[in-house]
């Protein structure tokens, strides 16, 4: 006997249709995350483009007809929407990497494969607890959606690249950044996803929807309202810091030479410090491993020059640089210098990435058929503390680390303490000169949204830019040019927004109880009938 239709289903289809539809979605979904824009932009988010193609898999989902097909169909979306977002790490791999291209290639599509599979579980549950109601159904939808996600971003060390929140940056959804952050608006845009895909032209007759849609209209004006009050004050006059300046610090160094000691050592070494003896800002930073030699590594009295230039004056200095030693353990390391007599400080970035900063385990078969310099780091703490300056609390954090919002908001649970200004220290020159960039850009400025704080980065090929605490780009040097960008921040103090307070002492167990509870109470719901 065949099992019940969902609610808000349409008929059955099981041609060949409907696999194409979902491969199609699962394709707009990865473009709607960094969607080629004017002026040479290679990607710009585009929040519709996103909550149309899930709910084109959501109407695929309702149609399906069984668990067994709907987790299929829902598979094979997440593989191409995962395999579509984050396809250049086929060049990390082979360009740089030198593995063989065939299996790079099936490397990409292998974890797209897995990371897709909590999809097709979170499918398969919805079909199996069947909501008839269509309210339900996109409610129990969303929560398992959200569920997945979390599972994505935070099991086996965690891959987020490329959730679903992070088209949302420029979209009416933002203003739920400062509430619920990513993973969050996530949830909202499945929720909106399903209502549509559940949607018929007989809606438009009925109260009930007119009622329904005016208030979700109303909660929307209300938050940004609350947000737009939040951000500039309202009456009262918000928290401001004097314009700090800075020099960002972009090296272009070719990545292919960039840890060879015949090229791309020495003209790392060389470019850095001409740009450091010459640089007049008052913060100054250079990206993760702008210096590619642990300190013994280098020449008698390079690394003390600089502390010296910085140890005195009105400047302060952000370096990335690896600290330790290959017998003793290295970390990947920021250094920073400032003229307050004390002793350096240092931050050791606390989440690698796994092949290329730590090798998990049983994997070394796979990182040793590739050449990847300095493949074993030594783990920093979660909360470390932030470089205090001209009246600023400077948080580092090393490149991919600004994906993971819940670590990052560690720092937020003292507001005394809590950061002022974000600095981010990337080199995802491994990945080329691609969409990657943009996306990491989306990234950050999505954690500028989340905690109101401005965020800073330098960056080896891109993108070196300042982002306000309204998440918007207010400077950027072009991908793949060597230079120097010269702009000024203004740091947030005061209030942390409700994100921060509450993702700062629980973490995400706020968004993972509310999925399994919703999840629960549909599983008691169909219990009963």
């Amino acid at each position: 006997m065949a099992p019940p239709r969902l609610a808000g289903a349409p008929a059955p289809c099981r041609g060949p249709l409907s696999w194409l539809l979902a491969l199609a979605a699962g394709l707009a979904q990865a473009a709607s995350l960094a969607w080629p824009g004017p002026g040479g932009m290679k990607g710009q988010p585009l929040w519709w483009l996103q909550i149309l193609s899930l709910a084109l898999l959501a109407r695929v989902l309702l149609a399906a007809g069984g668990a067994r097909r709907g987790a299929l169909l829902s598979w094979l979306f997440a593989t191409a929407w995962l395999a579509g977002t984050f396809w250049w790490l086929f060049i990390s791999m082979h360009t740089y990497g030198g593995l063989a291209a065939p299996l790079a290639v099936l490397a990409v599509l292998g974890l797209a494969v897995f990371l897709g599979s909590y999809y097709a579980a979170a499918s398969a549950l919805f079909w199996t607890l069947r909501p008839y109601n269509r309210s339900s159904a996109a409610i129990v939808f969303a929560a398992l959606w959200l569920l997945a996600e979390l599972a994505r971003g935070q099991w086996w060390t965690g891959f987020p690249w490329g959730a679903g929140g992070y088209a949302h940056t420029d979209g009416p959804l933002a203003v739920l950044a400062r509430w619920l952050g990513v993973y969050g608006m996530g949830l909202a845009a499945a929720l909106l996803a399903m209502g549509l895909a559940q949607w018929r032209r007989a809606d438009l007759r009925r109260p009930r929807w007119w009622a329904g849609a005016a208030v979700l209209v109303l909660a929307w004006a209300c938050l940004a309202a609350q947000r737009h009050c939040a951000i500039e004050g309202c009456g009262a006059p918000a928290p401001q810091h004097a314009p700090l300046s800075l020099a960002l610090l972009q090296g272009n160094i070719p990545q292919d030479e960039k840890f060879q000691p015949g090229s791309g050592v020495p003209m790392a070494l060389q470019w850095y410090h001409d740009q450091l003896r010459a640089a007049d800002a008052a913060l100054v930073v250079a990206p993760e491993t702008a210096i590619p030699l642990l300190p013994q590594q280098l020449a008698p009295g390079y690394l003390d020059a600089i502390a010296e230039r910085y140890g005195k004056g009105a400047q302060a200095l952000l370096l990335g640089i690896p600290l330790g030693s290959l017998e003793q353990g290295y970390t990947n390391s920021v250094l920073g210098f400032a003229p307050d007599g004390r002793r350096p400080y240092r931050y050791d970035k606390h989440h690698l990435v796994p092949f290329g900063e730590f090798i998990p385990p049983f994997f070394r078969w796979f990182t040793d058929m590739m050449n990847i310099p300095l493949g074993d780091f030594d783990r920093g703490a979660l909360d470390q503390p932030s470089l205090a300056w001209a009246g600023e609390r400077i948080a580092p954090n090393i490149c991919y680390e600004d994906l993971f919002g819940e670590e990052l908001g560690a720092r937020f649970r003292d507001p005394q303490s809590s950061p002022t200004i974000m600095a981010n220290l990337s080199n995802i020159g491994w990945f080329g000169d691609t969409v990657a960039i943009d996306q990491h850009l989306a990234i950050s400025r999505l954690r500028a949204l989340e905690f109101e704080r401005p965020m800073v980065r330098a960056t080896n090929t891109g993108a070196t830019a300042v982002i306000d605490h309204r998440g918007r780009v207010s400077h950027r040097l072009p991908s793949y040019q060597r230079g120097v960008l010269h702009a000024r921040v203004q740091g947030r103090d005061g209030a942390v927004t409700p994100y921060a307070w509450w993702v700062s002492r629980l973490g995400l167990a706020p968004l993972w109880a509310l999925g399994l509870g919703v999840a629960a109470w549909a599983w008691l719901l169909r219990r009963k009938t």
